[in-house]
């Protein structure tokens, strides 16, 4: 097939199996354009299938059968003129044609341009690079067996298609070389020695062919005949009768079938594993799509119970944890509520739990009011009672927001279980609208139990608790006791940005910090050896800062409430994180440190804040206020005690647990009777187009499995040749071309002038002139004909005459 497509180029095919080798097969049609100088000026991709019509179909006129080939050939030259113009133009984009017939294996072969040296009409000035850069293309691939077509009236040393195929197959495994135009060759030489693989070997060697001259294809001359004319070519020719059984476009056909099958038993092995696999990997939801009975009347209550089942499985899973199938990635919902219960929510009640000079300026109005016109000699327990309910009444806003983050992590986890029901559309949403409103059914009771338990802890002040200092101990500051508690323990440990610094010196750097309850140091890397300075917590607070559009970093500052520099010059220690998370976190380890956030960032409240320091009281109200304060702070810590311990099992037991029981127990109930079981378990149409593919895709699995192990029985491999001496390729392109005026090289052997009888000893093969650049060949042990004796071993072989002998007839 590809030896007729152009007689003017070396043609490079690549012949691709479903195992991925090569072939090269007779299609027994003409319908390749012919022509002078380029006519192959696209690629032209032929998928040769196997069917029992024969017919032709392009990839770009799709449903189009042409069973005539000389419109096939019609076709691809106005293809190649759509695309790269009537004047000799040239492209990369391929013509895909694919070819129907019985008498063809199911294979793809590759017609490539030939070289062009010199651009003519609309060839760009870069042609060569452009067509070698194309071919390169696909020879380059592995799986390509590369057909080096070169016309036996050319000097072979400096054949293109021999150096493409050296630069990307150097072993020789890939490459066959073609010889065409045989009976084109001036009178007296023939490529004997050529064919023979003797002079300028390959490691595959050489076929010879005969194709169809420009007269037979203007006389119709079918294939069949140039067969048969090509046959007997080979057996009337002396040089080449006694291998004519190795030339041929037939004999081509069965080396590249004999290639073809060395590669499939080659890639078995890893072709079988791969396979093997796959079938694996598919085996448990076949398993599944096996039992599917679309006419089975139980089928739909019997997947109903295992989705909801196996929901009710997911869900817990993501709530209480599991050790298989753990996710690496992200957080589930356990985890992220268990976040809400020990991070995000303490921290909103420490938040909003003390504004030291606004809570002093309320008690101090607290005293004088009780007192009203009267001065007061002892200390009011009244002022007391109302400064800390109203501290508790403000803890119901972070109990609320607890249990609306808690909600909503529950709502996101069902709806990450609810994937695994995607192939029954409607029962996906309806699981997910019943649980979802059963979730909020839920978050309403629970968030009427917060507001019950805050109102219990306001109706009675038990100021007899064990933990309660006392009007006895009320001058010491309880944060001091519970600070001196802790010890200077590391509490966290972290990558952060200083930010403003960063920013005077050109740039945010990134320090390693640690966190103890009495100091924030930070070093230079996470080894803790270099530390760049040691920042003391007393008198720290946090605040906020708005994220800069230019930064995609969220940040939090450090400051003195004494409106000292908090870092050598600085006011502010800005500090960076990556996400939101990750500063609620360092916020949270803070409180723990005793560096609570700052509530007074304005201007008014600063200038509110000015007001409550010009607040001029007498020494006794001073006491006062000093002991009501130490007072609330030492019951308020008792609430916040018990709040933080009450709310996470309030939500746990008032929503977790009954949504979790809601699952297992009435979620069936309640599908059954929102909707008619034939609509909740109507598949839908992925899934069902997936299940038919699993289906087929395991089918074809089993059946290549079943062919590769016939094919390993019942074929036989051939070992690759032996290595040969191809360094003439690169000696070749390194050597001057030769001249017009010197005698023909010995690329092409010429017949001895007489016949000569009797054998005597191989005489030494004369070596190449100058300007061949091949290594000395050596020549096959026994008796040869002599050649003529050369006069030194510097100039080419004498042309001996052209025997007078008749030559032999040809055998019928």
């Amino acid at each position: 097939f590809g030896l007729q497509s152009n007689p003017t180029s070396n043609i490079l095919c690549n012949c691709t199996l479903l195992l991925t080798s090569n072939c090269f097969f007779n299609v027994s049609r003409d319908f390749l354009p012919r022509g002078s100088g380029i006519v192959t000026r696209r690629p032209l991709v032929l998928q040769l299938i196997t069917a029992k019509t024969e017919y032709a179909e392009f990839l770009h006129c799709k449903g189009k059968k042409f069973t005539d080939f000389d419109e096939v050939r019609q076709e691809i030259e106005v293809e190649t003129d759509r695309v790269t113009g009537m004047n000799k133009g040239i492209s990369s984009v391929p013509i895909n044609l694919r070819i129907y017939s019985p008498h063809v294996l199911s294979l793809t072969l590759i017609d490539l341009p030939g070289i062009t040296k010199v651009p003519v009409g609309d060839q760009p000035p870069d042609i060569e690079q452009q067509i070698r850069d194309m071919i390169m293309q696909f020879i380059s691939r592995e799986n390509c067996l590369i057909l080096a077509v070169t016309p036996a009236n050319t000097d072979l040393a400096n054949s293109d298609a021999l150096k493409l195929a050296k630069e990307v197959d150097p072993q020789g495994l890939r490459t066959i070389g073609v010889i065409t135009k045989l009976d084109l060759m001036d009178e007296g030489t023939d490529a004997r020695e050529v064919l023979e693989n003797k002079l300028l070997p390959l490691r595959r060697g050489y076929i010879g062919v005969v194709n169809r001259s420009q007269k037979d294809i203007d006389g119709k001359k079918d294939i069949k005949a140039a067969l048969l004319a090509e046959r007997k070519f080979f057996l009337s020719h002396p040089s080449y009768r006694h291998m004519a059984d190795r030339m041929g476009t037939p004999y081509l056909q069965k080396v590249l079938n004999q290639q073809l099958t060395n590669h499939i038993r080659d890639t078995l092995p890893a072709f079988r594993s791969k396979l093997q696999s796959q079938l694996l990997s598919i085996e448990h939801e076949v398993e599944v799509y096996k039992n599917f009975r679309p006419e089975d009347p139980t089928r739909k209550t019997k997947a109903l119970l295992q989705m909801v089942q196996q929901f009710s499985v997911d869900f817990e899973k993501r709530i209480e944890g599991s050790g298989d199938q753990v996710d690496t990635l992200e957080l589930s919902g356990g985890a992220k509520i268990n976040r809400i219960f020990h991070e995000r929510f303490p921290f909103e009640l420490v938040k909003m739990e003390f504004n030291e000079k606004e809570l002093r300026r309320e008690i101090s109005y607290a005293i004088k009011n009780i007192h009203g016109i009267r001065t007061g000699l002892f200390t009011p327990d009244m002022a007391f009672e109302a400064i800390v309910k109203k501290q508790i009444v403000k803890l119901k806003g972070p109990c609320l927001k607890s249990v609306d983050l808690v909600m909503q992590e529950l709502i996101n986890t069902v709806k990450k279980c609810t994937k695994k029901l995607a192939t029954y559309p409607r029962l996906c949403e309806e699981t997910e609208r019943i649980v979802a409103g059963y979730i909020r059914e839920r978050e309403e009771k629970t968030k009427d139990q917060m507001l019950l338990l805050i109102d219990i802890q306001v109706s009675y002040i038990n100021t007899n608790h064990e933990d309660f200092i006392g009007f006895a101990n009320a001058q010491q500051r309880s944060s001091q006791v519970n600070k001196s508690a802790v010890g200077n323990q590391v509490i966290r440990k972290g990558w952060l940005t200083i930010n403003n610094i960063g920013i005077m010196k050109g740039g945010s750097k990134e320090y390693w910090f640690v966190l103890t309850a009495e100091s924030l140091s930070w070093y230079k890397d996470d080894e803790e050896k270099e530390k760049k300075y040691m920042l003391p917590l007393d008198n720290l607070k946090v605040r906020d800062v708005e994220k800069s559009f230019m930064s995609s970093k969220h940040i939090f500052a450090l400051f003195n409430t004494e409106q000292r520099n908090v870092y050598k010059d600085y006011r502010f220690l800005e500090l960076a994180c990556d996400s939101q998370e990750e500063v609620d976190s360092w916020k949270a380890s803070l409180l723990r440190a005793g560096v609570y956030p700052d509530k007074s960032s304005s201007a008014l409240n600063n200038k509110e804040n000015g007001q409550a320091d010009n607040f001029s009281m007498d020494p006794q109200l001073e006491r006062q206020v000093e002991t009501i304060r130490n007072l609330v702070d030492s019951y308020m810590s008792i609430i916040n005690k018990c709040i933080r311990d009450l709310i996470p099992k309030t939500i746990m037991h008032l929503m977790i647990n009954n949504v979790k029981e809601f699952i297992n127990a009435e979620l069936l109930a309640h599908l059954y009777s929102s909707e008619d079981q034939n609509t909740l378990m109507e598949e839908s149409a992925e899934q069902a187009q997936r299940r038919d593919e699993t289906l087929r895709m395991y089918q074809a699995l089993q059946e290549a499995l079943a062919i590769i192990g016939d094919i390993s029985t019942s074929t036989v491999s051939t070992p690759a040749p032996p290595p040969v001496d191809d360094s003439w390729l690169q000696q070749a392109r390194r050597s001057p071309p030769p001249s017009p005026s010197t005698p023909r090289r010995p690329t092409l052997n010429n017949p001895p002038s007489r016949p000569l009888s009797g054998r005597g000893p191989a005489p030494a093969i004369p070596s190449p002139g100058p300007q061949s650049g091949a290594p000395p060949v050596p020549f096959r042990p026994g008796a040869l004909p002599p050649f003529p004796s050369a006069e030194g071993h510097g100039g080419p072989p004498q042309v001996p005459s052209r025997p007078s002998r008749a030559p032999p007839s040809v055998p019928r």
